[in-house]
């Protein structure tokens, strides 16, 4: 005999749960969620973390889920609990990371009656998540019924289409009362994940199109890790009229493909536009980093533009989108692979990477000259980061460095940019850091490491997690950008200067804690951070009285 919650809907979503071997499930403290709460911490079968901030707690599902691409649960009480949730959910959603949502609630006959942490729950989320139900009461005749029908679909759309869902379930008291049931064996789900497999008669139209074109693009946005993609476009990279771009989130690099791409195509002259048009644009994953990329290819738009992705909301990010591949580009590469033939004759390639070489002289001889900054930060990082890391790289102008430098192969990269926001960064890596059982690296800057500091107040912190904070006194890329810079309020309202440091932070956190303001004591140090794995770290670096936007501005003109 087990304990559980009394509350049928609760019994019929642990058990919905455990056929579909979901296990997951983070829990932010409340009355309201108690029957949850007891039934999910009295099945052996879960595994549940308490993180008490839900904007923390939904970032840390988030990126538990983004290191196990499987869906994770997160369960709070009712009121403001479930609106803490959304910027989380927004960039899962955006992201394709599978997190369900199942919020208690207060019966529909309270709601707008002046109960206590009762708002309009039902479809809160709806704009960022592809299903949305509220459960019946176990009262209502034919809850039972309705109730498990809804928790099946919910569970089945989180899992076939990595997607993210919201159950809301009210609850009338009493809410802590419990009942013994026999334990009955939960046979487990069947999914349909397969990836598409397209006729060849169907793909004959685009080799078509493909081998007779002598400017292929190739541009890999945010990807997982996968040996099997990496070798396809290795394989496709032999053709001379195939260029490859990708960024340090894609997870794929070889010495053919483009990996700095602002450095290549800036301040490129018209015909030099001309040269590296693309006739096909072939893109893969998700969101881009580049703003330079995206500009040339709307200024330069491809005949055709085709996107490989396992998505129901294809992105038309050039504004040229002619088809949609919804599967896998692995499964799609599989097949399109032994119908295409090289084109010998074509030097679009040759034209990327001759340009890339010589970029990449200015940029090691502007490097060579360039003393502490944030710059020269990221360069050394770039050198000292172990093999088999992971790095988790935090928004805003810390992602856009990372693009400028190469990194050792064996290291993997994320970053939340589904929605590119700077709110969750931090409880996002340590979510990883915790799935993953990888060494990780978070690289932030201060302004939204301190905006997501309560990622600290979390018990799962493992002990090789570092942070990088890189604290240029603000949010220092509105210097870099024309607009912010030409006004009055740049300083307080856009760039926010402080003078906080996280010295007090790591303390009460336990935390080991080093603040650098000079080159010298970065370079020595920074290999000592990396080999002590026996507590987390925090190495906060000084650059706030550099003038960094200045350097970066040379940087880039010199090319």
């Amino acid at each position: 005999m087990e304990k559980h919650s009394n509350k049928k809907s609760v019994q019929i979503l642990s058990a919905a749960l455990q056929a579909a071997e979901i296990q997951d499930i983070v829990i932010s403290p409340g009355s309201r969620n108690a029957a949850l709460i007891i039934e999910m911490t009295n099945q052996d079968f879960f595994n549940n973390y308490s993180v008490v901030d839900e904007r923390s707690a939904a970032f840390f599902a988030l990126g538990m889920a983004q290191q196990i691409e499987k869906p994770v649960v997160l369960m709070c009480t009712s009121g403001s609990a479930v609106l803490n949730y959304h910027p989380a959910i927004a960039e899962a959603f955006y992201s394709r990371i599978p997190l369900i949502v199942v919020s208690a609630d207060r019966p529909k006959k309270w709601i707008d009656q002046g109960e206590g942490q009762t708002i309009r729950q039902e479809g809160v989320l709806k704009n960022h998540s592809y299903f949305n139900i509220s459960l019946w009461e176990d009262d209502q005749v034919n809850a039972e019924e309705f109730n498990q029908k809804q928790i099946e679909k919910a569970i089945k759309i989180a899992v076939e289409k990595c997607a993210t869902v919201h159950i809301n379930i009210p609850f009338d008291e009493p809410l802590y009362d419990t009942e013994d049931l026999e334990d009955k064996a939960v046979a487990p789900v069947q999914f349909d994940i397969e990836d598409k497999i397209y006729e060849e008669s169907f793909l004959q139209n685009f080799e078509n199109i493909w081998n007779n074109s002598v400017k292929k693009m190739i541009l890999v946005g945010q990807h997982h890790p996968s040996e099997f993609l990496q070798l396809q476009l290795e394989k496709l990279s032999e053709d001379p009229s195939v260029v490859i771009l990708t960024e340090n989130i894609s997870n794929v690099k070889h010495k053919r493909f483009i990996n700095n791409i602002d450095q290549v195509i800036f301040n490129l002259s018209n015909e030099e536009y001309k040269i590296l048009k693309p006739d096909i644009l072939l893109t893969i994953g998700r969101n881009i980093v580049s703003k330079k990329i995206k500009h040339f290819l709307r200024k330069n738009k491809p005949e055709h533009h085709w996107h490989i992705e396992k998505t129901e909301i294809p992105p038309n990010t050039f504004e040229a989108l002619l088809y949609h591949f919804n599967t896998s580009p692995e499964m799609f590469l599989s097949q399109f692979l032994f119908l295409v033939k090289e084109n010998t004759q074509s030097d679009y390639q040759n034209n990327f990477l001759e340009i890339k070489q010589k970029n990449k002289n200015f940029h090691n001889k502007y490097l060579s000259k360039t003393g502490f900054s944030d710059l020269k930060i990221f360069e050394m990082l770039s050198k000292n980061v172990p093999d088999n890391y992971m790095i988790q790289w935090a928004n805003s102008s810390t992602i856009r460095y990372a693009q400028l430098f190469d990194f050792h192969s064996d290291i993997i990269h994320f970053s939340n940019r589904g929605t590119s926001g700077i709110d969750g960064s931090a409880s996002t890596a340590v979510g990883a850091a915790y799935a993953s059982g990888k060494p990780v690296l978070l690289v932030t800057g201060d302004v939204s490491f301190f905006y997501d500091s309560n990622a600290l107040w979390n018990k799962y912190i493992p002990m090789n997690f570092k942070i990088l904070i890189v604290n240029n006194g603000g949010g220092d890329i509105f210097n870099f950008i024309p607009g912010p810079s030409q006004s009055k309020a740049l300083d307080e309202f856009f760039v926010t200067k402080h003078n906080y440091k996280a010295t007090q932070l790591a303390e009460m956190y336990g935390f080991d804690y080093i603040l650098i303001d000079n080159l010298n004591d970065f370079q020595h140090q920074l290999p000592l951070f990396f080999a002590n794995q026996d507590k987390p770290q925090i190495m906060e670096v000084d650059s706030s009285k550099i003038e960094n936007h200045h350097i970066l501005k040379a940087y880039f003109k010199q090319f």
